[in-house]
This record gives structure tokens, C-alpha cells and sequence, in this order.
């Protein structure tokens, strides 16, 4: 519209002066060579509009000509480059398809039209790799990594072809080479920051966790509970060396996030080391609040290294009482209580958690409780064979498999934070090792029942139900069956009525060979 609004101007324009020159007529004279030249003024200007026309289309003509061969080349270079981006966008879709053949004939073409574009030597990488040919896929990115404009994208390719195959020095030196290059890049951070966890390089994890927060490639809950982590992690490694700066990280662990266990744990520990009793108490009692957990019941009853039993159970029932009907509060205070030979204590401990379906460790603790009270061998064991049918109790987990302790990284994937404390239901029950003596082939019925009352010939080791680690406990066996049939606990002979109270306890018969 403007465009148009300036010709209609000009046209208005010259209008004008052609009608001022008509209305005042003249004579022009022009002497040149001895040559003499009148006209009218009228005349002589539009000589003059005919001229530089003429001057104008010499010069339109001169320039065409000389202008004929690279217009002539660039139209053959536009349609050799539509070729090429045609063969693009066919190998493009073949990639896509997983047509190998198709792919790599379609990234010739395009190199051979286009030369090294980036395009074309992006979509001959994607062809060697859909063909596994990783040298070609490597040369391609290793070509579009040494263009400035380009370099970003050949060092991702290059760094996938050195995870696959499994070249991980190399994957690290291009990751932290993009990062560097570009801080905010995502697969960047996040492939340096696996790299250093998963070779324990904390401080360097540190580093780049905090990069990728700056960057925003890492939420901030996230951020702040893989810091936690590590911070565990860097203390765990220095709780024996350097005590003091170990107690700082895992004090820092614990305020980022009081529900990791382990923090509170070593934090605890490194606290009563120093001789901070109480304030190593404060902090498994802020944890225990969240999320009750046999480690901090074990690591707060064993704070003061000199307390007796009887203080320890005091201590747990402390525990236990700032999380009511907690089932990780009634096994702590009854193992405290098995510890201190306080048996009904044990047993009052254990009673709410016995009206629901007791856990694998409460049936442990009950076979304890029976073996080291009265003595009672058959109700332990009893106990010891409804532990294998009993429900799991919770166990650190990580990629699927449990593990004993927890660690910062999970062993099989080698990723942070992937141990869980949780039932696994698929988990083995707890196994029972049997010590049986070798008995005579005949041996009879009445030659197994007095082994309970003189004592047996064989033992069966009960796993501690604290967790303890290390400790076990030996329960004597009666055994029915001889010779190479096997042995087996029985609960009690079929003839034998037990104690009056033994209704509200159930009971394991043995099947007896035919």
C-alpha cells in the first residue's frame, strides 16, 4: 500500500512539471563543435527522459550477458541441490522405517549432491548406525563435531557410539566436552553426572549436580535429595579418617532430607563419637518421626557405648513413643527387651503387633523369646517354621534385588538413589541351617522323642530378628526320620499335650512318612 501511495506521488509529480514547462514555452541552444542545435525546451527534456532510457537498457542488456553463466550455474546448482534434499528426505523416512538399504543409497545421494553438509553427513551417521556400522557412524560425527556450527551435534553422536560400545572413557571425555561447551544442554549434565556417581567421584558429582541445577536441567527437590545423597555418600567414605568433616556432611544430608535414613544414621553415629549424645539423639528422633526404621532403633539404643540393657530398653521405648503403634517401635523395644532377659516385657512389646499377621521378624523374635525364657525348644521352633511362611518385612531394595545395607548407587545400574526400603514380595524366605548328626537307619519313634528332654543331637541356627549383624542364636532340634530321608523340625510328638497354653499359639505337625 505504501508502494503504491509513493508511485501515485511521482506520477503527481512529474504531471507537475511537465505542465509547468507547458506553460512557459522556450528555446534551448546548444553549440558544440561548430554545430549548432535549437530546439524547444519541451523537446530537449524529453530527449533527454529518452536517453537515460536508452543508457538504462544498454546497461540491463550488458549485465544479463555478463551475468548469463552464473545464473545459468546457479539454476543447475538449485535443482542439484533440490535432488539432494529430495534424497534427504528419502533417507530421512527410510531411517525412520528401518530400511537399511534404502537409508545408507539415499545418504550416497545426498552426500554426492549436497557434499558435506551437515544435513547429509547427519543422515549418513543415522544410516551406518541403523546398519552397525560404527566406524562410518563415528567418521560422520566425528566430521560434523570439527564445524563450529555443528559441533554440539557430532559430539552427541560420538558419545552414543562410545556407550555402545561400552567405551565409557570415551563417553565421559564427549559428554563433559558438551557440557562444557554448552552448560544448559540436558544429556550433557546428566550423562557427566551418572558417569561420576557411578565411579564414586562425589565431589565432581557435586559439582555438576550443581551446574545442572543452575542450568534448570534438574528440578529442585530432586536437586536438593541427590545432594543429600551424596553428601551421605562423601561422609560414609570419611567417617573413619576424617571424622569431623564427615559429621558436617551428614549433619548438611540430614537438613536437605531428614527421611534419608542413612544420613541420620552416620550423622547419629559421628555425633555420639564426638561425644554429642544428645544432640545425635535429636537427630534419629526427627527421622524416626518420619519414617521408622530398624537402623536408627539400632543406631539410638547403642549410642552410649557403656549403657547397660536396662538403659538400652529405656531408650527404645523412648524411641518407640514418639511414633505410636509403629511396628519398627514394638520390635525395637522388644529386642531390647530379649537383650535384657526381660521376657514379658518382650512379649507385651509384641502384642499388638501379633494380632495383626505377625512379619518374618516378629515370628524370629517370638522363637527367641520361647528359646530363651523357659526354654522351650518346641515352641521356637514353632515359631522358626511359621517365620517361612510369614509375610516379608521390608528390606533395601535397589533395580529389583535387596541388599543388605544401602548404598548411594545401585550396584546392577550404577544409579543414584536407587535403593528403596520396601517388601518385596517375590523375595526367599528365611532359610534355616540345620546341623543334623548322622542318626542309625532304624532309628525309631521312641528313640526321637527323649532327644527333647535329655537334649538333642542336633541344632538349628536362628537368625537374630534385630538385624544384628553377626549374631545368631542355637536352638536344639529334635529330628524324626533316619537314614538318608532327610530331617526335619518337629514341633512336637503327637502324643505329647504340651503346656495349658499352647491353644492360643499355632502349631506346625510334621507329615509323617508312610
Amino acid at each position: 500500500m505504501i508502494r503504491l501511495l509513493a508511485i501515485v506521488a511521482l506520477l503527481f509529480v512529474a504531471a507537475l512539471g511537465v505542465t509547468w514547462l507547458a506553460e512557459r514555452p522556450g528555446e534551448l541552444t546548444l553549440l558544440w563543435q561548430g554545430y549548432q542545435v535549437r530546439t524547444s525546451l519541451m523537446v530537449a527534456a524529453l530527449a533527454v527522459v529518452i536517453l537515460i532510457a536508452a543508457i538504462a537498457l544498454v546497461g540491463a542488456i550488458v549485465r544479463a550477458v555478463v551475468r548469463t553463466p552464473h545464473a545459468f550455474g546457479n539454476f543447475l546448482g538449485a535443482r542439484r541441490r533440490d535432488r539432494g534434499y529430495r534424497a534427504l528426505t528419502r533417507g530421512l523416512v527410510a531411517v525412520g522405517g528401518g530400511d537399511v538399504r534404502a537409508a545408507r543409497r539415499a545418504a550416497q545421494e545426498a552426500q554426492s549432491l549436497l557434499g558435506r553438509e551437515p544435513l547429509a553427513l547427519l543422515l549418513s551417521a543415522q544410516a551406518a548406525q541403523l546398519a552397525g556400522d560404527g566406524a562410518a557412524a563415528r567418521a560422520s560425527f566425528e566430521s560434523l563435531s570439527a564445524k563450529a556450527e555443528t559441533r554440539l551435534l557430532g559430539l552427541h553422536g560420538l558419545f552414543i557410539e562410545a556407550r555402545r560400545q561400552g567405551e565409557e572413557a570415551a563417553a565421559h571425555h564427549f559428554a563433559e566436552e558438551a557440557a562444557r561447551l554448552a552448560p544448559k544442554t540436558a544429556w550433557a549434565g546428566h550423562a557427566l553426572f551418572d558417569f561420576q556417581t557411578r565411579h564414586g567421584n562425589w565431589q565432581g558429582a557435586l559439582a555438576t549436580l550443581a551446574a545442572n541445577a543452575e542450568a534448570k536441567i534438574v528440578e529442585r527437590e530432586h536437586a536438593r535429595r541427590h545432594r543429600a545423597v551424596l553428601d551421605t555418600a562423601r561422609a560414609l567414605d570419611l567417617e573413619a579418617g576424617e571424622p569431623e568433616e564427615a559429621r558436617a556432611l551428614a549433619l548438611e544430608a540430614h537438613k536437605l532430607a531428614p527421611e534419608l535414613v542413612p544420613a541420620a544414621t552416620v550423622a547419629a553415629r559421628l555425633f555420639a563419637r564426638a561425644g554429642e549424645y544428645r544432640r545425635a539423639a535429636r537427630i534419629i528422633e526427627s527421622t524416626w518421626k518420619i519414617a521408622p526404621h530398624p537402623e536408627l532403633a539400632e543406631t539410638f539404643v547403642a549410642l552410649r557405648p557403656g549403657d547397660s540393657p536396662h538403659d538400652r530398653l529405656t531408650r527404645a521405648k523412648k524411641l518407640a513413643a514418639f511414633h505410636a503403634n509403629s511396628n519398627e517401635g514394638a520390635m525395637a523395644v522388644a529386642r531390647a527387651a530379649i537383650d535384657a532377659h526381660e521376657w514379658q516385657q518382650a512379649r507385651d512389646a509384641l502384642g499388638g503387633v501379633m494380632r495383626a499377621n505377625p512379619t518374618e521378624r516378629v515370628c524370629l523374635l517370638m522363637a527367641e523369646i520361647e528359646a530363651g525364657e523357659h526354654g522351650d525348644q518346641i515352641r521356637a521352633r514353632s515359631w522358626l517354621t511359621r517365620a517361612l511362611a510369614a509375610p516379608r518385612d521390608p528390606s533395601w531394595t535397589a533395580d529389583g534385588q535387596v541388599f543388605e545395607h544401602w548404598a548411594p548407587v545401585s550396584p546392577i545400574s550404577g544409579r543414584l538413589d536407587a535403593f528403596e526400603w520396601r517388601v518385596v514380595a517375590d523375595r526367599l524366605p528365611t532359610r534355616l541351617a540345620f546341623e543334623i548328626e548322622p542318626s542309625p537307619p532304624a532309628a525309631s519313634e521312641a528313640a526321637v522323642r527323649p532327644a527333647v528332654a535329655d537334649g538333642p543331637p542336633a541344632a538349628a541356627t536362628l537368625p537374630s530378628a534385630a538385624g544384628r549383624r553377626g549374631e545368631e542364636t542355637r536352638l536344639p532340634l529334635a529330628v524324626e526320620g533316619g537314614g538318608t530321608g532327610g530331617a526335619r523340625p518337629m514341633a512336637r510328638a503327637p502324643d505329647d499335650p504340651g503346656p495349658d497354653n499352647d491353644e492360643n499359639l499355632p502349631l506346625f505337625y510334621p507329615s509323617r512318612p508312610a
